[in-house]
């Protein structure tokens, strides 16, 4: 399991093709080898009022989160860190490049005492 969260403001929705990056992050995800297919979860929420910098409402951000279970060490986190960054800033580019939009990206490890998991889907793949 990793689930990947895009948390950005109401003003992306007119700049970027949001489904979109959503489907290229999962890819992304795909591409390390580092997560189990059947795990990966990508969602996206809009976040509608935000106050950003100097309050400009030009202003955006999307802000990545991937949680996923504890066990797999630094270099391999960071390696799968540095891929999906790497998708996210191909994929904003356009969008960057004119307008204001801050990225922010987080990867944390989830306690797997503490995070009971059931599910179907690897029966349907």
């Amino acid at each position: 399991m990793p689930h990947l969260s895009i948390d950005y403001s109401a003003n992306m929705k007119d700049r970027v093709d949001i489904p979109g990056l959503c489907d290229a992050l999962r890819k992304a995800m795909i591409e390390t080898g580092v997560f189990p297919l059947a795990g990966v979860r990508v969602r996206a929420f809009r976040a509608d009022h935000v106050s950003i910098a100097d309050g400009d409402a030009k202003h955006g951000y999307i802000d990545i989160t991937v949680r996923l279970r504890a066990g797999r060490d630094l270099e391999t986190r960071k390696r799968a860190t540095a891929h999906i960054f790497q998708a996210a800033e191909t994929f904003l580019a356009p969008a960057m490049q004119s307008h204001s939009i801050a990225l922010s990206f987080e990867m944390r490890d989830i306690d797997p005492e503490l995070s009971p998991k059931t599910g179907t889907i690897r029966d349907h793949l």
